[in-house]
């Protein structure tokens, strides 16, 4: 792809603002994959109508602008990890603040009046903190670096045409499996706090907690920009895009202004669905629905009882169809910037993406989640469990920096600038 750069690049400051530069050429598009994606989604979205209902239709549509948004933007939650724990790059935890920051404002209001488009009233991800979570995210946070990609980066990742992702997805979906045969053990026979929330376990109430939160993401950012100053870190690498209306589709992103709309996103999942936005519990169905298939009875574990999910279509599971919604939009989008190609896959990354799937599902299962179900939606929901979440995942990053090595995988050096 030829590239013509403007002066001054736009994301040459600290503010996160954006991670694009206006290029005169892009790739062409891909029509006839515009044509097949487009095809797709609007079969897929007719049977998940006459299958399930309306309300699994809508989760879709999010499904699919979720999966645009993240891949516009190239928006990581793995990479933001690496690089800040590598060599002091801040701009992906500036975003992270940003969007933690918007959906906490909504979740906040959401939650404290009940508001939702299905009537039922909406609950937040908010669950123990106990060594299942310390442990499953420390676990998480190794598998996440060893396989590039978390749950929403892997889903995207494949729709995008990462040909890796689609073993990390499938080692992904057998770990999460391999979670729920042991979960028992890990919520019964491990201690635990109840779950804490710092609005309604504190008597704060939801403005309480929101100011408190606030207040969080705006010192971690402040904290941001002054490491960032001192230390000059290395900046990410521009991505290409365009000007007018075709950056919407032809384009790239900026870093904030996709923040914004992952969190606008959430909040609509949370008004939609009755709760946030979560990934790995249609990866555990999937397996487990796999297994089933296979002659294995799951129902009888505790993670599938009483659950009709392993029986319905899994068209009927929110989760599931909101992640094939992901896919479909990251293929919509990578088809449309003309960037869908497919690749060959080295053995290191193999192995490094196969045990890297195989961490990330186990710990997904034993966090209550992943960097989408624990992290985002747990932190904006104002569980104390998110915040551990994260603390444990990016101590599981720092390990997995020292074994990426070993499968050929490069971490990012001080004087380099970073995708």
């Amino acid at each position: 792809m030829a590239q013509t750069t403007l002066a001054n690049p736009t994301n040459a400051n600290w503010d996160g603002k954006s991670t694009t530069v206006v290029t005169k050429n892009l790739n062409p598009m891909q029509k006839p994959f515009v044509i097949i994606g487009a095809l797709a989604a609007i079969i897929l979205y007719i049977l998940i109508v006459t299958v399930a209902d309306w309300t699994q239709g809508t989760l879709f549509l999010i499904g699919l602008a979720l999966g645009a948004a993240l891949l516009y933007a190239r928006f990581g939650f793995t990479s933001a990890f690496r690089r800040l724990v590598s060599v002091g790059n801040v701009q992906g935890l500036q975003a992270h603040m940003l969007m933690l920051a918007v959906a906490s404002t909504l979740f906040a209001i959401i939650l404290a009046t009940g508001f939702s488009f299905t009537g039922a009233a909406p609950s937040g991800n908010v669950n123990p903190v106990g060594v299942s979570v310390i442990v499953g995210a420390f676990i998480f946070g190794i598998g996440m670096q060893l396989g590039n990609g978390c749950a929403s980066g892997t889903l995207y990742n494949v729709g995008g045409g990462s040909s890796s992702m689609i073993l990390t997805l499938i080692a992904f979906i057998a770990g999460s499996v391999l979670g729920a045969k042991h979960i028992t053990f890990w919520l019964e026979d491990m201690p635990a706090l109840p779950p804490i929330s710092l609005a309604e376990s504190t008597g704060l109430g939801y403005f309480g907690a929101w100011a408190i939160q606030l207040c969080a993401f705006a010192l971690i950012y402040w904290l941001c920009v002054q490491f960032a100053k001192k230390k000059n870190p290395p900046m990410m690498k521009p991505l290409a895009t365009t000007t007018g209306w075709k950056k919407i589709v032809r384009g790239s992103w900026p870093l904030f202004g996709a923040a914004i709309v992952l969190a606008l996103l959430n909040a609509l999942t949370l008004m939609v669905k009755g709760s946030p936005w979560g990934v790995t519990s249609g990866f555990t169905l999937w397996g487990g629905k796999a297994l089933m298939a296979m002659g294995v009875d799951v129902s009888s574990w505790d993670y599938f009882a009483g659950s009709s999910s392993l029986t319905n279509s899994v068209l009927m599971d929110a989760t599931s169809v909101m992640n094939f919604g992901i896919m479909l939009g990251a293929f919509l989008s990578a088809s449309a910037q003309g960037t869908f190609k497919p690749g060959k896959i080295k053995p290191g990354v193999a192995g490094a993406a196969i045990l890297g799937g195989l961490m990330m599902g186990y710990g997904a299962r034993l966090a209550f989640g992943c960097n989408i179900g624990a992290y985002f939606s747990g932190i904006a929901s104002f569980s104390i469990h998110g915040w551990v979440w994260a603390i444990m995942a990016m101590l599981g990053t720092y390990l997995a920096l020292f074994i990426r090595p070993l499968f050929g995988l490069k971490n990012p050096k001080p004087k380099d600038s970073m995708c």
